[in-house]
């Protein structure tokens, strides 16, 4: 029977993460993980660095995202009602899927949709 963990931070994760993704990898490989996932704290910096070492050992890449979940809506600030946080992991189950974390940290970080 085989693991694959579903939720690692890498050093993209700051102040959360201190693993490089090439010795992540390389670890998963050596174990003879068939996968792996990356799930980093809303964002996605380490995703193509990821897929190609992962790739290139052998290991199937699972790009993923730690996003926070606002009480309300994203904007909504007010003192002991939006200040409680909560955590999501989202896998993309393939490249549509990739496209919508994609779309979904691009808002978390004010940006816009074309």
């Amino acid at each position: 029977m085989s693991f694959v963990h579903l939720h690692n931070h890498t050093h993209y994760s700051l102040l959360d993460g201190l693993t490089k993704i090439g010795e992540l990898v390389k670890e998963a490989a050596r174990m003879k993980m068939p996968a792996l996932a990356i799930t980093d704290h809303g964002n996605l910096y380490g995703a193509i660095e990821f897929y190609k070492k992962a790739k290139d050992e052998g290991v199937k890449p699972i790009i993923g995202v730690e996003a926070y979940v606002a009480a309300r809506t994203l904007h909504d600030k007010e003192p002991n009602i939006d200040d409680k946080r909560y955590h999501l992991v989202l896998l993309a189950k393939n490249y549509e899927g990739y496209k919508n974390l994609i779309e979904l940290v691009t808002v978390s970080h004010g940006g816009f949709l074309l």
